[in-house]
């Protein structure tokens, strides 16, 4: 598998797989299961236009669901051959529904929340968290990747997923000079507001923004530190976009870095800032790559 493009672009997405495709039609069921599940009410949002969907998966650390077979593919044995993961658990999934009209304003958010929500795709980077009623930004989760599975069949323009090409150096840049010298088991009490804010406009400014389409059988993997998020229904397009009765539904997977933190020296910044490549074990016959549909606008001015 060759993982210098995923690296270079920060994302990768993954042709039609039959092991995959055996594993969306036993994951279905479950993640239908999920949405209309009561206790999982409260992940309805954005005026029922969006189900967030966190972890809401019974998947087992392998992916295995019942008695169906763990998680297998093409874009799960990137994760582990190229990215230096071979023995990766994954957490439980992500179910994240998008449905006609996304988004909508929630009574929680802010006029301007909703703005960028809308104008901006919710663009960011997952692990810095708004936390306190000033929405002060602090790295408390660590990923190793992002993989997405579409479960079903939708439009192309039914709220994709969005990724900021290159943002991943953009951000590790910023951010590894920001926390060099601390100890990474500090780097959480940091309040990293203004950084984030300014790489945030970084990344507009001079990545470009580009759309995933993708189908049940196919997958994408993204680099963990890139920006990412998720476009309004039908917003690029200029037309309808269509989807079934399940709306536009993806299933997320992260893996949470959290043993390996303890036992950095304070300037070791290797293990969120560094790339992590076994090149050795990576052919390019083994990863398959489809062409992504790049947005030919840029964001308005008020996203940067």
């Amino acid at each position: 598998m060759n993982a210098e493009s995923f690296f270079k672009q920060g994302w990768r997405k993954f042709k039609y797989d039959g092991a995959l495709a055996e594993w969306v039609k036993c994951a279905l069921p479950e993640a239908r299961e999920a949405v209309s599940k009561q206790e999982n009410a409260q992940w309805l949002r954005c005026g029922g236009t969006w189900f967030a969907g966190v972890n809401v998966l019974p998947n087992s650390a392998s992916g295995a669901l019942g008695d169906c077979a763990p998680l297998q593919g093409a874009a799960v044995e990137f994760i582990r051959h190229c990215l230096g993961l071979s023995n990766f658990d994954l957490d439980r999934g992500q179910i994240s529904v998008c449905y006609p009209g996304y988004p909508q304003p929630m009574e929680s958010e802010s006029s301007a929340a909703f703005r960028y929500r809308r104008d901006c795709d919710a663009a960011h980077v997952d692990g810095l968290r708004a936390e306190g009623t000033a929405r002060r930004r602090h790295l408390r989760e660590h990923h190793g990747f992002i993989l997405g599975i579409p479960l079903v069949d939708f439009s192309a323009d039914a709220s994709p997923f969005v990724v900021w090409e290159k943002s991943h150096e953009i951000v590790r840049t910023a951010f590894g000079t920001r926390f060099k010298g601390l100890a990474p088991d500090k780097w959480g009490d940091e309040d990293v507001t203004e950084i984030y804010q300014r790489t945030r406009k970084n990344v507009f400014a001079t990545c470009k923004r580009v759309e995933i389409a993708v189908k049940p059988g196919q997958a994408f993997v993204v680099h963990r530190l890139a920006m990412h998020g998720v476009a309004p229904w039908g917003k690029s397009w200029g037309k309808s976009a269509t989807s079934g009765a399940d709306g536009r539904m993806i299933c997320y997977f992260r893996q949470r870095l959290v043993a390996r933190w303890s036992g950095y020296r304070p300037d070791d910044l290797s293990l969120l800032f560094s790339t992590i490549i076994r090149r050795s074990a990576c052919r390019p016959s083994a990863l398959f790559v489809l062409p992504a549909f790049a947005c030919p606008f840029n964001l308005p001015a008020r996203c940067l």
